[in-house]
């Protein structure tokens, strides 16, 4: 059901504006969307599913905008191909209990949307 407290787009990635969630009709869920050409907002209307369309899936469908995730993280790889995460680009306090130091430690960036891949 949508929520108008909280940030939708389209399917197909267009900016989208809830107005009310409270209609008596077939498309309880009224706002508008930016055009991807004009960049002029649009009257529109969808279900209390988001669904602009009672039929399959439109690129017009809503989609919840989840906050998106931006880190730096550190991973230290070993030969035995563990993998250690760290905010650091560095190990913990000494070598694995098998005696060695680390192979590499990668930067990685992440910049995902939440609950992306899950």
């Amino acid at each position: 059901m949508i929520d108008i407290s909280k940030t939708y787009r389209t399917r197909d990635g267009r900016e989208v504006r809830i107005y009310a969630v409270d209609v008596d009709n077939l498309d309880n869920v009224h706002g508008a969307y930016r055009h991807k050409e004009y960049g002029k907002w649009m009257v529109a209307s969808w279900s209390w599913g988001g669904a602009r369309h009672d039929a399959e899936e439109t690129p017009m469908d809503l989609i919840e905008v989840k906050p998106r995730i931006q880190r730096t993280v550190w991973l230290s790889i070993w030969r035995n191909n563990y993998i250690e995460a760290s905010n650091l680009p560095e190990w913990r306090n000494g070598p694995l209990g098998c005696g060695e130091a680390p192979i590499a430690c990668v930067k990685v960036e992440i910049d995902c949307e939440e609950g992306e891949g899950l």
